[in-house]
């Protein structure tokens, strides 16, 4: 969902297998491109994806929030996941803005991946929380206790669930927040993760120095940071991937290695894993959401549900009636028992992964006049802009039997050969809906998303898996940590809005 600025000049699509720098480039360079890039294509990407079409879940935005959520028959087009919740969908988006971060791409020009520079490090190191370090990002860093290693939060002055504190990311006097990456502020969702995980490298913060009283800030600041990045990266690994691709998928890769994402000195981010395979989550987004469950702390709180993005409402607005990030207000926060199994039975399901969209996506709001508003288009024509391959030969260079030009009978009426050359992420959105009935990622997909990220960490030397592949959670915060040594977003929760200091 992310918007980005335009490209500082024209480049001639090139390819090539001795790519070995970490920037973008691809899998498969000797593929060619699904599609030339003519006007007639274009029209028809652009119409595939746009409002009112063939993957427009065509919810009825007229209802109130809370009916998109409570009322079956508003949800036969647009289906809920029976295995997921709705808090993966935002940590999904929030790994994507730890791993990437392109500022130069374009839709109007064709690009080659290898000359688009990744201005994020291609790690799971959460940079898009820590920025450059106390150092060298001061301002992300809460310098009141004179030491500067915890991060800078802005208490909201309200209580969620279970009188739970709240708090927002810290502002400048524009509204906009001092963060490591300001895409963790596109939604009010994806902001208060951001804020979790500031939350919950702070309370590590206060248990090692509340345990190792003399240890230099310095160190104090080194080792928590280790602890959230590899908690988070535990996370990714034996909960979000599973979940997305499946534990056989992903017991595989960890067993027999990649067979198809290497590098030859360091890792770098396919464009068929940014442009495509990971781009599934845009499917899973629902209309609408309860993002909390009323301000406890004030008289007669009201849940506060609303649209992921409503295109009429005020942006200028400080407290405008949509999920839209950006903004500080009382009830601008978010309860994730909502989100994650937290075990009151108030978690809610993302939307199953297929060709449809919720409606809200194909009018996003921000853009300029003229511009591409439908994010099914914007990722369509992106497809295009970086000649991507098609689905069908990256199956077979895969070694999967693609699927048949009957499986997207919807695209023939284009008279563009899409349904036997069809853009990659449309047929990763198709293949997971025909054979994971919309569960999980299918045989390209999941393939794909799990070596990019089983390679990411093997590739960074700082990570668990590098260091210390035998190494297992250590914040006993719950009867499952204390039993099988598991480790989910749902303990993280616990551990960073917990009222209790952290025990080691």
């Amino acid at each position: 969902m992310s918007r980005h600025g335009a490209l500082y000049q024209d480049i001639v699509p090139f390819t090539s297998r001795f790519y070995d720098k970490g920037k973008f480039g691809r899998i498969f360079p000797s593929l060619p491109p699904f599609a030339m890039d003519t006007t007639k294509v274009r029209e028809a990407l652009k119409d595939i994806g746009k409002k009112g079409g063939i993957m427009d879940a065509k919810d009825d935005m007229n209802q109130n929030p809370v009916n998109l959520i409570t009322d079956p028959t508003l949800q036969i087009n647009n289906p809920n996941s029976p295995v997921m919740g709705a808090g993966m969908t935002f940590l999904g988006q929030f790994i994507d803005h730890d791993i990437t971060f392109d500022p130069t791409s374009s839709l109007e020009r064709q690009s080659d991946p290898e000359f688009i520079e990744n201005f994020r490090t291609p790690s799971l190191a959460l940079d898009n929380v820590y920025g450059s370090g106390p150092g060298a990002s001061p301002h992300l860093y809460d310098q009141s206790d004179g030491l500067g290693i915890k991060m800078l939060l802005h208490p909201l002055e309200s209580q969620g669930k279970d009188g739970i504190d709240k708090y927002d990311l810290p502002r400048n006097s524009q509204n906009t927040a001092l963060i490591g990456d300001p895409r963790n502020d596109e939604n009010l969702i994806v902001s208060q993760l951001q804020v979790l995980f500031l939350q919950f490298h702070n309370k590590l913060v206060d248990a090692i120095r509340t345990k190792y009283p003399t240890k230099s800030p310095s160190i104090v600041f080194n080792e928590a940071q280790e602890l959230v990045r590899w908690h988070y990266q535990w996370i990714l690994l034996h909960e979000f991937l599973p979940l997305l691709c499946g534990e056989d998928v992903v017991r595989d890769v960890l067993t027999n290695g990649r067979k198809f994402y290497g590098w030859h000195n360091q890792p770098y981010i396919p464009v068929e894993f940014s442009v495509a395979a990971y781009r599934f989550g845009h499917s899973q987004i629902r209309p609408s959401y309860r993002a909390n469950f009323g301000t406890a702390n004030k008289p007669n709180p009201t849940a506060f549900f609303a649209d992921i993005f409503d295109f009429a409402a005020d942006h200028n607005s400080p407290d405008p009636n949509d999920l839209r990030g950006g903004k500080r207000a009382e009830r601008r926060f978010i309860d994730w028992h909502t989100f994650f199994n937290l075990g009151d039975g108030s978690m809610r399901p993302n939307k199953l992964i297929d060709t449809k969209l919720s409606s809200p996506l194909f009018q996003l709001p921000g853009f300029a006049s003229g511009d591409v508003i439908s994010l099914a288009s914007r990722n369509l024509l992106r497809s295009l802009t970086f000649s991507m391959p098609s689905g069908q030969r990256v199956a077979h260079a895969m070694r999967f039997t693609p699927m048949g030009a009957e499986v997207f009978s919807d695209l023939k009426n284009y008279k563009v050969n899409f349904e036997n050359s069809t853009p990659l992420w449309f047929y990763i959105l198709k293949e997971a809906e025909v054979q994971q009935m919309g569960l999980k990622l299918g045989d390209v997909g999941a393939r794909i998303v799990t070596e990019v990220f089983v390679g990411l960490l093997e590739g960074d030397n700082t990570s668990f898996l590098s260091q210390n592949p035998f190494w297992k959670p250590s914040l006993p915060c719950c009867e499952a940590y204390r039993t099988n040594k598991h480790f989910t977003m749902a303990d993280l929760c616990r551990i960073a809005e917990g009222k209790t200091l952290v025990e080691f």
